[in-house]
């Protein structure tokens, strides 16, 4: 069969594979969203009980990460796509991969879990002893989810491994109907948080338990419905402790320097994660009335930032780095600068766009998660700020996860773990610096903007080093494709910002006008936008619209030239 008869059904496949996994991370993204939006119904936005329980739900998935999550992510794809290619497809290697992971992870788990307390007193500067007595308390109920986010990865991979890219981006989706139907459940039984209350002296086991025991079982769910689609695969899974044989030496070689990476670029998150509470313990000296940006109000920021990177650039990534794996496996190294470039350019068209509507739709997208309190317009204008300082560093970052995948597909994980590391320095000290400088009251702005400046430096570093490893990617084609971009969505944000301008004070009235004014405005946007880059005849555009359009037959006419 000649390579033209086999491409297009490949490309096909991969089509459909991108659509699934972003229309999953979509609906995902989008329940995350509503069940945040909850959150701060129920506890408010920039409050302590807000803040400490964004301490303790948070610290599980950044300790997931740090000791085990860049293997799931990235090392073990390379190594299943292998033992695939075994009489049995794979079965003992995975049964093994899978039985070690539960082993290892539920050890792990006991152990933090029997730790809570002294880790909520590292992450934290000047809070109260009431403050960390309920922290540690959330915590207790928290840290379980380390051991279900090793079985959600390692099972996950394995799906993505043999082409089933859905489940493991479905997954989170019904993780999040869970904890949006637990939230709901505590607004009917404690009420919506209102301003001026004492949360500490009023908070209850009852609430604790909900709250943080909800958190972790939609965690657990996500996990564990991932094993029903196991079977399709048509490997046999069975519980196999003959560790001896799976090639662990070689993994913990490759893994060595991905471990490294991840303990480096989590430990920076856990020490920013620690100078973000000195704003929580600020708030309660600061005068009546005055807000107070935590990190709950922070984390929400990234939330919203990541959402385009999330839908788009981690869903296409995803299926390039089984493409660039493949080059490099079948020694079509000729075949990666095209891979990356196209990418790059294809995921521009989204994420351009994105940062300069988030930079425009900024208060109203921040008074979406200010809760409906008498303070929640203020709560909202706080994330507002820190939208503006964040999403001018997306494109970059999403260029930055794009250009190290070269590198982990090519099994290459020191490279990686130096760029984390000089960039995870650079960003602590800068940090730390900071925090001698800036109030409490304001240093998580200052931290905001150092996650905006990070991603710039790690987009750099990583092209330099690509380009002197395998030549030029059409690097002026693809900054062409990103600056003519630009000046579209800036057109369409300048379009945008006349009609928020019309909205006036109603915008920021409730979180239903802010859902309504960011609907209106969005679909301008868009449609400007759209229509400025289809006049342009850029190519990029029905690169990216090829998946839906393939689908929706009435979308394929925005990309006819």
């Amino acid at each position: 069969m000649s390579t033209e008869a086999t491409a297009e059904p490949a490309k096909q496949s991969n089509s459909r594979a991108y659509a699934l996994m972003a229309s999953g991370t979509t609906v995902s993204r989008a329940l995350g969203f509503v069940r945040t939006a909850l959150l701060a119904v129920a506890i408010g936005s920039v409050t302590p009980i807000a803040d400490i329980f964004e301490k303790a739900n948070v610290i599980p998935t950044i300790i997931f990460m740090l000791i085990a999550g860049g293997v799931f992510n990235v090392v073990l794809v390379p190594q299943l796509i292998k033992a695939s290619k075994n009489a049995d497809r794979g079965s003992a290697y995975t049964s093994k991969l899978i039985t070690l992971t539960v082993v290892t992870m539920f050890a792990a788990t006991v152990l933090l879990t029997l730790l809570a307390g002294p880790i909520i007193r590292m992450l934290t500067v000047g809070w109260s002893d009431a403050m960390l007595t309920l922290a540690t308390s959330f915590a207790y109920w928290c840290l379980p989810q380390v051991f279900f986010y090793g079985v959600y990865s390692v099972v996950g991979q394995v799906l993505n491994a043999h082409g089933k890219f859905g489940w493991f981006m479905w997954a989170p989706a019904l993780n999040n109907v869970v904890q949006i139907a637990v939230i709901g459940t505590y607004i009917g039984l404690f009420g919506a948080f209102r301003a001026g209350t004492d949360q500490l002296a009023t908070w209850t086991t009852q609430q604790t338990i909900l709250l943080a025991g909800g958190s972790t079982l939609g965690i657990a769910v996500q996990a564990l419905m991932l094993f029903a689609p196991l079977h399709t695969t048509g490997l046999k899974i069975r519980p196999n402790f003959h560790f001896r044989g799976m090639g662990l030496t070689h993994i913990g070689r490759i893994a060595s320097w991905t471990l490294a990476s991840m303990m480096v670029g989590n430990l920076a998150s856990l020490l920013y994660s620690r100078i973000a509470s000195e704003a929580t313990a600020a708030r309660e000296q600061a005068p009546p009335g005055v807000i107070v940006a935590g990190e709950y109000a922070l984390n929400t920021s990234q939330l919203i930032t990541v959402l385009p990177h999330s839908i788009f650039a981690l869903s296409l990534a995803t299926v390039l780095f089984n493409e660039l794996t493949r080059a490099f496996h079948d020694h079509r190294v000729q075949d990666v600068p095209a891979l990356l470039s196209k990418g790059l350019r294809t995921t521009a068209v989204p994420i351009v766009f994105a940062s300069v509507a988030i930079v425009v739709l900024a208060g109203p997208l921040g008074r979406l998660f200010g809760g409906t309190s008498a303070d929640g317009a203020a709560a909202g204008a706080a994330i507002g700020q820190l939208l503006l300082l964040t999403a001018l560093g997306l494109p970059f970052k999403s260029a930055h996860f794009f250009l190290i995948r070269v590198f982990f597909a090519q099994e290459d994980t020191r490279t990686p773990m130096l760029i984390q590391t000089s960039i995870a320095v650079l960003g602590v000290v800068a940090a730390f610096t900071m925090s001698a400088f800036i109030p409490p009251t304001h240093i998580v702005l200052g931290i905001a903007l150092l996650y905006g400046v990070t991603n710039v430096l790690s987009a750099v570093i990583a092209h330099v080093l690509v380009v002197r490893r395998h030549g030029p990617y059409g690097v002026g084609v693809v900054v062409d494709t990103y600056i003519r971009l630009g000046w579209f969505a800036v057109l369409a944000g300048a379009v945008g910002a006349v009609v928020l301008w019309c909205f006036g004070e109603f915008a920021f009235a409730g979180i239903g006008e802010a859902f309504l004014t960011l609907a209106v405005c969005g679909l301008v946007m868009v449609s400007v936008y759209l229509l400025l880059v289809r006049s342009a005849r850029m190519e990029e555009l029905t690169e990216f619209l090829g998946p839906l359009a393939r689908r929706i037959p009435d979308l394929s006419r925005i990309t006819r030239r």
